[in-house]
């Protein structure tokens, strides 16, 4: 446990370091990735919170997933702060497409950007048709993504397919038959007035903030491993919802607090650590959720019946659930809409199916296990002297069919009174309000089973 607040406090300082007229530096090194991308859209995010001038993208990369390159270009297009990369000394493949998202491109003097061909997992060919499926779509993904830029959509057209040749006015830039890539050189040629695709070259950072006109104080930030954690979290999120969800209702069956009720915490913990590293949410959604069991708790123990606190908890659940799963971005509206809700709908879509199944066949085989009934009748006796007014000193007194009366909630484990006489007493899993009658079902040796009576 101390070892997630350290995590914890360690990931609230991280959000906290850049401050209004900075320039924030990304590092965008080795393969692209969802992790890298959950800390490239982190850095964004800190970025349109505390106002900076701009985000550099320090880039060296061959390449990696385009599923994510292609987050990042939507991160990076949603965001109203200049960007700029600078191609230091690699923007390969999906580095290419990234760098294409940006307003500006910088290059270091030995550098290269383009090569964005698709391939398989190891690097092998695709199959010829999926091959021809991947460039025909990537194609015009590319030539969109440089359009919004001003970039020429031949070139990044070039990038990626071997059938594209460019040709800037009268001057043959590339020949088709083989994939474009461009030196630095290459990329900042002026053809007609305007570069290839670079701005300038920049022997080194402080070079490019200098050429770029950007007077405010860098600030880098760096990848910490919690991305790479916050991509597993988020990837298992419906799982660790159903491990919550499970837990809870396991531990109102037994009652007090346990194994069942640890294990939910955990993953309701996990699930909103995972959404807060992934730069999804912050803690005000762990205070909703919070309230809203509070409510629900409040409901099956302490005023069942009244039905109001309970629907309102169950609101209150579920929209931090969702607002947690909800990629929102400090420009973006308050009230999520559209596309921001597809995944959490999704995700908690899951959660509600894989529940539907799991708690009938929870609520039709736990309770007559006999490690379920030892220990919330355990529950049920707690150490010290007792209070009752009487009773029976052995199960054996009372006979299966005797009637009696429900002295406590059974939930379900509790009290019952058979005549003069006080049990401790354990249902099949059905929760019994108090002054229900009831009926003794089976005698195993120190526990008495009882259920409704008619």
């Amino acid at each position: 446990m101390q070892r997630l607040l350290l995590l914890l406090v360690a990931s609230l300082s991280l959000l906290s370091s850049v401050h209004a007229g900075e320039v924030l530096v990304i590092p965008v090194n080795g393969e692209i990735n969802k992790a890298e991308f959950f800390f490239v859209r982190r850095g964004i995010k800190m970025a349109e919170a505390d106002k900076a001038d701009a985000i550099v993208l320090d880039m060296n990369t061959y390449g990696g997933e385009l599923s994510a390159a292609t987050d990042m270009v939507e991160a990076l297009f949603g965001t109203s702060i200049p960007t700029i990369t600078y191609v230091n000394t690699n923007a390969g493949s999906a580095g290419a497409l990234i760098a294409l998202s940006t307003k500006r491109i910088y290059m270091a003097p030995v550098s290269a950007i383009g090569a964005a061909a698709p391939v398989g997992e190891g690097g092998a060919d695709l199959p010829s048709t999926m091959q021809d499926k991947v460039v025909s779509y990537f194609t015009r993904y590319f030539r969109s993504v440089a359009e919004k830029n001003g970039y020429d959509p031949d070139i990044a057209e070039a990038f990626i397919s071997k059938d594209a040749d460019v040709k800037i006015g009268n001057t043959v830039v590339h020949a088709k038959g083989s994939l474009l890539t461009l030196s630095a050189q290459e990329a900042i040629k002026v053809i007609d007035g305007k570069p290839v695709l670079a701005t300038a070259i920049a022997n080194d950072l402080p070079d490019l903030l200098k050429k770029a006109g950007l007077t405010g104080v860098t600030q880098r930030i760096e990848p910490t491993g919690f991305e790479t954690l916050a991509f597993w979290l988020t990837t298992l999120s419906p799982l660790l919802l159903l491990g919550g969800i499970l837990g809870v209702y396991i531990e109102l069956k037994v009652g007090g607090f346990g194994m069942a009720g640890f294990m939910a915490a955990i993953c309701f913990l996990l699930f909103f650590f995972g959404s807060y590293i992934a730069g999804l949410a912050g803690w005000e959604v762990v205070i909703l959720f919070a309230l809203g069991m509070a409510l629900i708790i409040s409901e099956v123990t302490i005023h069942p019946g009244t039905i109001i606190p309970g629907l309102l908890g169950l609101f209150l659940v579920g929209a931090s659930l969702i607002w947690a799963m909800v990629d929102h971005y400090p420009h973006d509206p308050l009230i999520p809409t559209g596309g921001m809700l597809e995944r959490p709908f999704l995700n908690l879509g899951i959660t509600i199916v894989l529940a539907f199944i799991a708690i009938p066949l929870i609520a039709r085989y736990l309770p007559a296990t006999p490690l379920f009934r030892a220990i919330a009748l355990a529950r049920s006796q707690p150490s010290g002297p007792s209070f009752s007014t009487r009773t029976v000193d052995s199960p054996a007194s009372l006979a299966i069919g005797a009637s009696g009366t429900a002295l406590s909630i059974l939930r379900p484990s509790g009290n019952a009174r058979f005549g003069d006489a006080i049990v401790d007493v354990i249902t099949r899993g059905e929760f019994i309000e108090p002054s229900s009658p009831v009926r003794v079902l089976a005698i195993e040796g120190s526990r008495i089973v009882v259920a409704r009576a008619a």
